[in-house]
């Protein structure tokens, strides 16, 4: 029950993410909204870890460098690629793919693992990712690329490393907290950098407010708690929770303005639904183990 709830206060923080974020991106670079984002998101994880009472053992080298890759991976790339994709496509489409990951991992479950009905899995990730080619071709004018192809790259990119993060985070032994702290850390440094480069004014105000709240909302606890979950239970029982992200996602941009061809709306209503098979699907699969 632990374990449901904090991937039910993921998927709740998550659902804000690409709406808060559109807005902060109508007037301010990728560069200054990533460097909020991680330095809201470092300070929540340096708060949750001065306040763990979990004592720190010894670690090996190489498992302690598997731990930053995974971290690095996960939150970093993921967030990095996901809001290059916000900035270079209509955000609602780079939503919809950067929320395919849940399909990656099926694909991964089907190569690595021994999935009771691994032609269901495969089924599902096949009609997935055909919902995500209708959403590039039907998006914007039912012509294909209307963003620029960097844009898609990258939100298929931290698709990818949301994925990594979701199958590697349940079987490193490092507690989410020292598992994200030192990733965010280098995410402002890079960040700091990018903007150095960028220049421009700073966000000040409600715009400062909610960069910081991106981090420390959808990427601090939101990664907190659903790295949480994955810990307590693996990714089979929650997974149909994380499922409902790109639905309650997709809803919120929609009332903000963001329309949808219906080509458009077939594809998204294929990357949901077969998100949620697959999540049906593995939880049976947990239930039966």
């Amino acid at each position: 029950m632990t374990a449901m709830v904090f991937a039910a206060g993921a998927v709740a923080l998550w659902s804000t993410n690409a709406l808060v974020g559109k807005s902060l991106l109508a007037s301010h670079p990728v560069s200054q909204v990533q460097f909020l984002q991680f330095t809201g998101a470092a300070l929540v994880f340096a708060v949750i870890r001065l306040m763990s009472r979990e004592r720190v053992a010894p670690v090996m080298a190489g498992a302690a460098l598997i731990s930053l890759a995974v971290g690095f991976i996960g939150l970093v790339g993921t967030m990095v690629l996901q809001y290059i994709a916000f900035a270079s496509m209509p955000v609602i489409e780079a939503n919809l793919m950067a929320y395919t990951w849940p399909l990656m991992v099926a694909a991964a479950v089907i190569a690595l693992e021994n999935p009771r009905r691994p032609a269901l899995l495969g089924l599902a990730a096949v009609v997935g990712f055909v919902g995500v080619a209708l959403v590039i071709s039907g998006g914007r004018n039912q012509s294909w690329l209307q963003g620029d192809l960097v844009g898609y790259l990258a939100a298929f990119g931290s698709a990818l490393c949301m994925a990594f993060y979701s199958i590697m985070v349940g079987r490193v032994a490092t507690s989410p907290d020292r598992l994200l702290l030192p990733s965010s850390l280098i995410g402002v440094a890079l960040t700091f950098l990018w903007c150095a480069r960028d220049g421009g004014a700073w966000p000040v105000g409600m715009d400062l407010a909610l960069g910081l709240y991106l981090g420390a909302g959808p990427m601090g606890l939101g990664y907190y708690f659903w790295s949480r979950a994955l810990k307590l239970e693996g990714s089979g029982k929650v997974a149909v929770v994380a499922y409902l992200t790109p639905i309650a996602s997709t809803l919120l941009l929609t009332l903000s303005g963001e329309r949808l061809t219906m080509t458009a709306i077939a594809g998204a209503v294929l990357v949901i639904g077969s998100c949620a098979a697959v999540g049906v699907e593995r939880s049976e699969a947990e239930n039966h183990v």
